[in-house]
């Protein structure tokens, strides 16, 4: 009987623990959802690689330990402004208003695309990347003392997805949960594991306070101060004309590695200046301190004076390694005449860029060459083996010079007698089909080819009119419509302009911000990123190899095969760039030995620089 008894309790946990080791097995091999608990969890995320910062460091190496805090930093801003929200497709913002919000974690300017915790103190994931959970400091606050909390973050991620800017309907497509799973910490789940660039972008988030905009109109362009949680707040404004911030004394994270030697100005004032010629004569005036110069033109003739020669207003150009993108003249394929390739491409050879870089532009510029010119990421020569295991598959449905062609922008013999290319765009037109009658183009459908370039700098009619003289040879007439800044970003945002020039600037690791810039989805959506109006299935798939690029060498060829394609497409005509940054202050600064190398307009790296009182009271002495 006790045998028999014993027997059954041996083979009733037997079954127990066979049980347990086949629950163990399944839960290991079979289960997805445990397949991935093992996390990782630190103070920073690359996307490829390891950060370059432990978690015990100081401070990113372009800056300083010898930064003093103190002073007034006196800007130029441009235009005017309407708005204290830069977070919405309406109104004009002011500039600069990132400096009153945090975000979740920020960007070092010396790697190509690592983030470090600020409000969070450390990120949590799992090795496919499928989901990222945050975990905030409890020491984080907005201004007004308030805690900032997972509920807050939740309702600033909803807010931007409802509400904010279209992009970022783009920037979170993937995101299918947002939750607050303690006061402290949010998880965002995502649809897939194929972007692995999202746990980087959420970290991009900045965090606005629940209980400031629950019952306000987000969407309302407005000049009512926003409160913040970041370094300074905004002190006075003067709408349309000026802005000042004051920094923070009371800010919460100004002890924190990543805001070690930054944000040292105890104040930054922008006056606003309709006119470039003006905004200069008050620079030499002494009315600002410090200017980002991007006229050639500016920079070659406006200087030659007394102070700069005493180097009391000091010129320099700072050398990067940035991706620069691309600067063009971009065509509006929403326009009619401008869905034929073939007219695009012929419009293309009458911009003189050898002539124009010689007589304009003291032979300053390079060609752009590339939506990422200065950068791995340009398509060059023929497509490599690697590209065209991306882009074989479509063969049949691209042009056939992506395979046959390396993409060069045309080029001149600098004298600006520009006939050789004029003469292969008429052969271009001849050959699609188009028809010259009293000295004007017409397509096989009747069609007069003619339009209008959209500006908002007068400095660019000097650029613009070669072109337009150039193109009139082939019986094409364009107008130039010069607006205000108001007006600009109004017919930009509602695509009601046929050709404008603008700049495509890039990162240094692309990812879903191409289907804003190029997808389908993005090209009839008001205030997105498509200007060209691209609606093109196979740039679509072109983009998702790049979003779901696993390594580094991966993404340089999506990235590569992208760009060919776009550039055979001839969707703009790349104008030119510069690997330098040109600066000219009031000499009554100190900075750090080393710029951030990622810096592409040094607009970051003058938040490294601090005023130096007995520099500024020399400079004043001499004045």
């Amino acid at each position: 009987m006790l045998k028999k008894e014993w027997f059954k309790k041996f083979r009733f946990l037997k079954a127990i623990f066979i049980g347990s080791i086949f629950t163990f097995v399944l839960s290991a091999i079979g289960n997805p959802a445990h397949s991935s608990e093992v996390t990782i969890k630190s103070h920073a995320i690359a996307m490829h690689g390891n950060a370059k910062y432990p978690a015990d460091f100081q401070r990113f190496d372009y800056t300083s330990d010898q930064n003093k805090k103190g002073g007034l930093l006196r800007l130029a801003g441009y235009g005017t402004f309407d708005s204290l929200n830069a977070y919405i497709a309406k109104g004009n913002p002011a500039d600069s208003l990132e400096l009153i919000y945090d975000t979740l974690m920020v960007q070092s300017l010396d790697e190509p695309f690592t983030k470090y915790g600020l409000i969070a103190h450390s990120v949590e994931y799992p090795e496919d990347r499928s989901w990222v959970t945050f975990h905030l400091r409890p020491e984080a606050t907005f201004h007004d003392g308030h805690k900032i909390t997972a509920e807050d973050v939740v309702f600033t991620f909803d807010l931007l997805v409802k509400k904010g800017n279209p992009r970022y309907q783009f920037y979170y497509a993937d995101v299918v949960n947002v939750e607050a799973l303690n006061e402290l910490s949010v998880k965002f789940t995502f649809k897939n594991t194929e972007n692995k660039e999202l746990p980087l972008i959420i970290g991009e988030l900045p965090v606005f306070p629940k209980h400031f905009w629950k019952d306000k109109k987000f969407d309302k362009s407005s000049l009512e101060l926003p409160l913040g949680s970041g370094p300074y707040k905004i002190k006075s404004v003067n709408a349309g004309r000026s802005i000042r911030y004051q920094r923070n004394e009371n800010y919460w994270a100004k002890d924190l590695a990543v805001n070690a030697g930054l944000y040292n100005f105890d104040e930054i004032n922008i006056d606003y200046y309709r006119d470039s010629n003006v905004a200069i004569e008050a620079l030499k005036a002494n009315e600002y301190d410090f200017r980002w110069e991007n006229s050639s033109k500016f920079w070659a003739t406006s200087y030659d004076i007394d102070s700069v020669k005493n180097k009391q207003l000091v010129k320099k150009q700072v050398i990067h390694q940035a991706n620069k993108g691309m600067q063009a003249f971009a065509f509006n394929l929403r326009k009619t005449i401008f869905q034929d390739v073939e007219l695009r491409k012929a419009i293309s050879y009458a911009f003189d860029f050898e002539w124009s870089n010689q007589a304009l532009f003291y032979n300053v510029y390079k060609r752009a060459y590339s939506f990422h010119s200065n950068s791995e990421l340009a398509a060059t020569g023929l497509p490599s083996p690697e590209e065209l295991e991306l882009l074989l598959p479509y063969k049949d449905q691209l042009p056939a010079s992506v395979f046959s062609e390396a993409y060069v922008p045309p080029v001149s013999d600098g004298s600006g007698r520009n006939r050789p290319n004029l003469r292969k765009a008429k052969k271009l037109l001849d050959q699609a089909g188009y028809q010259v009658k009293d000295n004007q183009l017409y397509n096989d459908k009747g069609q007069a080819i003619n339009f209008e370039i959209l500006l908002v700098s007068p400095g660019f009619e000097r650029i613009v009119n070669p072109f337009i003289k150039n193109l009139k040879k082939l019986g094409i007439y364009v107008n130039v419509r010069l607006v205000d800044s108001s007006q600009y970003i109004n017919r930009k945002r509602s695509f009601d302009y046929d050709m404008m020039v603008h700049i495509f600037s890039q990162s240094e690791s692309p990812g879903n911000e191409q289907q804003n810039f190029w997808g389908s989805t993005s090209a009839n959506m008001n205030g997105s990123g498509n200007l060209a109006g691209v609606k093109n299935k196979v740039i679509d798939k072109l983009i998702e190899n790049v979003v779901s690029a696993k390594s580094r060498p991966e993404l340089v060829t999506a990235s590569r095969a992208l760009d060919r394609v776009l550039l055979h497409h001839y969707y703009a005509i790349p104008q030119w760039y510069t690997s330098s940054s040109r600066i000219v202050y009031w000499d009554k600064f100190n900075s750090p030995d080393v710029s951030p190398i990622y810096d592409r307009y040094f607009d970051k790296g003058i938040h490294t620089w601090w005023y130096d009182p007995d520099k500024a009271a020399n400079l004043l002495s001499q004045q």
